[in-house]
Parts: C-alpha cells; sequence; structure tokens
C-alpha cells in the first residue's frame, strides 16, 4: 500500500483550528490508507513563534522565518507529499505553496487574502502559486476568474463560522425561521446590549471609552429602558483586565447593570436586543447570531491617513457589510469610523433599536438577505477536505 502523504500548513490558532478538523476529515475519507499529515508543528515550529503580526515584529525575527522557510522548502523537496496545503498565513504559505507547484507537487490555499480590500496587484501572483485557492466568502472566486485554467481554480467553500454557529444553537436548542426576532433576551427579561470593543489592548483602549460614554448619553433618553442590562465579553485575561480598568475611569449609569464575562461573545450576541462592536470577525458572529449591530472603529490619526490610502477596493469594514457590497445589496449594519464614532453617534443607533422592535426587525431581515448569500453547499471544511482528497489517490 502506498504512503500517502499531506503537508498541512498552518501558522495561527485559527489555522491551527480549522488544520485540526481537516486532518479528521481526511483520514475519516481514507480509513484503511496510510496517510501521513506533517506540518509546521511536526517539524518543530511552535504556534505561538510563527503568529507574529506587523513588519517590524517579523524583521526582528528575520533569521528564524528564513530558517522556517529553508526547512520547509528542503521538506517538500525530499518528503514529496502529494499535496501542499495552506490554512490561511498567506505571507510564508504562498511562497511554499508556489514553491511546492514548481515542483510539480499540487498546492491548495484555504482562506483568500483580502485582495478585495487592498494589493490588488497580488492576485495573479496569488494565482500562479497555487492549484486551488478555497474561498470563505461569496464573492472572492469570482475575482479570480480571468486567472481560471491553466493550473487554476478558486471555489467557494462556505465559512466555517456559519457551521459553527449553527452547531451552537443546535446544541442550545435554538430554533430560527427565517426574518423571525425570537432568541432575544432569552437569559433575562431585561433589555440588553452588548459592547464588543476589540480583543487587543489598543483597540479597548481607543474604543471602549466612546462606547461607555455613549451608556450615559442612553440613560438620559426617556424612550430607553431604565433597567438596560449592559455585557462586555473579553476575549482573554488581558482584555478582561484592560475592560475593567476602562470601566473604573469610566462607570456605567447607576440604574445600567453592567456585566464583563469572560468568551461567551457569541451566546452573548444571540441573547442581546442589540449591539456596537469593533469591526472584525465579531461582526461576522454577530450577523450570524442575528444581532442588530453598529460598527464601530476608530485608530491612530495617522494610522486613519495610510489605510484610507491602502483600502481601494471596498466602501465598508464589517465583514457583513463587505459581502452585501460585493454581492449588490443594502448593507445590514451602520457603520462609526474614525472622526463618526462618537457617543452620541452611538447612542443614537443603539437607542432606535431598544425602542422600536420594527427598526430591530427591519435590522434583522436586512441581516438575513446577506446571510443567505454567504451559505455553501455543505459544511466549508467538510466541502475543503473534498478538494484536497483530489489530489490523494482513494
Amino acid at each position: 500500500m502506498k504512503n500517502h502523504k499531506v503537508l498541512l500548513l498552518a501558522g495561527e490558532e485559527s489555522g491551527l483550528i480549522y488544520a485540526e478538523r481537516l486532518k479528521d476529515l481526511l483520514r475519516e475519507a481514507r480509513p484503511g490508507a496510510a496517510l501521513e499529515i506533517r506540518g509546521y508543528q511536526s517539524e518543530g515550529f511552535k504556534t505561538a513563534d510563527l503568529a507574529v503580526m506587523g513588519l517590524w515584529l517579523v524583521l526582528k525575527r528575520i533569521f528564524f522565518f528564513l530558517n522556517v522557510a529553508r526547512t520547509m522548502k528542503r521538506l517538500i523537496r525530499e518528503w514529496r507529499p502529494d499535496v501542499v496545503v495552506g490554512v490561511d498565513y498567506p505571507d510564508l504559505n504562498l511562497k511554499l505553496e508556489a514553491y511546492a507547484k514548481s515542483l510539480g507537487i499540487p498546492s491548495v490555499h484555504i482562506v483568500c487574502p483580502q485582495v478585495w480590500a487592498w494589493r490588488q496587484k497580488r492576485i495573479p501572483k496569488v494565482a500562479a502559486a497555487v492549484t486551488k485557492l478555497l474561498c470563505f466568502l461569496p464573492f472572492e472566486a469570482s475575482i479570480f476568474k480571468d486567472h481560471e485554467g491553466h493550473g487554476f481554480t478558486a471555489r467557494f467553500i462556505g465559512h466555517p463560522m456559519v457551521d459553527l454557529c449553527a452547531e451552537e444553537e443546535r446544541a442550545a436548542g435554538i430554533r430560527r425561521q427565517e426574518g423571525s426576532f425570537t432568541g432575544r433576551g432569552v437569559a433575562s427579561s431585561r433589555p440588553c446590549v452588548a459592547l464588543l470593543p476589540g480583543s487587543r489592548m489598543g483597540e479597548i483602549h481607543l474604543i471602549l471609552p466612546r462606547l461607555l460614554r455613549s451608556l450615559h448619553l442612553l440613560a438620559n433618553d426617556l424612550n430607553v429602558p431604565n433597567d438596560l442590562k449592559v455585557v462586555i465579553p473579553a476575549a482573554s485575561d488581558r482584555a478582561y483586565a484592560e475592560i475593567e480598568r476602562q470601566v473604573r475611569a469610566n462607570p456605567p449609569p447607576a440604574n445600567f447593570r453592567l456585566e464583563i464575562v469572560h468568551g461567551k461573545a457569541r451566546e452573548i450576541l444571540r441573547q442581546a436586543d442589540c449591539a456596537a462592536v469593533a469591526s472584525g470577525t465579531a461582526t461576522l458572529e454577530a450577523a450570524l447570531a442575528r444581532c442588530p449591530t453598529v460598527v464601530v472603529y476608530a485608530v491612530a490619526p495617522i494610522v486613519a491617513w495610510f489605510l484610507r490610502r491602502m483600502i481601494k477596493g471596498v466602501r465598508h469594514v464589517g465583514l457583513a457589510n463587505v459581502i452585501a457590497e460585493k454581492v449588490g445589496i443594502t448593507p445590514p449594519m451602520p457603520e462609526l469610523l474614525q472622526e463618526d464614532f462618537t457617543p452620541k453617534a452611538v447612542a443614537d443607533q443603539l437607542a432606535a433599536w431598544l425602542c422600536d422592535a420594527d427598526a430591530r426587525g427591519r435590522a434583522v431581515a436586512s441581516i438575513e438577505e446577506t446571510l443567505a448569500h454567504l451559505r455553501s453547499d455543505g459544511a466549508a471544511i467538510g466541502n475543503a477536505a473534498r478538494e484536497i482528497l483530489e489530489f490523494i489517490p482513494g
């Protein structure tokens, strides 16, 4: 029996989660086959060392990353896997996938780089680097249509977050009817607002004070329930400590009950009447929770100046809004960014949802319309496994 080999490259924790599920599915699909799966971790490289963000931090460790690249290229050359699969982590994975492809080894990349937002000149380079590109967002595969053929295809496989949220809801006994507003406030009869200021310290420092100040404006609105519950999920112990510090510096109105919790962001969003969420993956989680959400974000002025010149491909930052924009429907989430992100603007938007059930219902219906474009035929990681298995003899 031939020993089949897969090189599965995941350099960050999020990618590692997908990679572990992929391993299980590949082995289940080849139950008696000798299937060997290796990756960065099997060659002695730790995910914590690989997951470095920012050009300066990468430059500080340039010799480490050069060693990673040399080691993995030698493995590809000498071990000769049936297929090389990269999960996100594009700066290094795409280089290794291109090297494999140059040796006649098929390469698959999971998670399309954000060429639709910036650095669109990368599109032909991505197409040249891989045999298959597996995309989480519905519009991404079409970006590469001019490069299809000649050893390259792009496929939309669905987003794993859709499957994860659906599994969580089934486990919690939540049954949804399309366009319905059921499930809000299931843990409490009190009206509830979720505040998600981001997971990084810099985000919390810049974003949370404005959100906390908006609560006092809500308290002064006679139409807003005076027993409002406010919940802030913290992504880590460090985030929890910083959120606590900010809350002490900006205490909420006396009649509002504010609670900081460890994790549980998706559960909280499913229970909240509405939310203010920092731009990022959490905006997609809010959409999947069918929670009316205002997207907020702020960075240092010099960073904002730079980003406005770099990001050319989209007008929105919330992921649900980007999807809506690309498929040609109305974005479901208002966005308050930089100068527009003020406590009053946040309070006005949250008050509109807290005081008007019809407005909440319209927001949910708009989210549902967007989510209809995110669904795929089958579970995303299962679809990815089937695409990869085409390169592994049965």
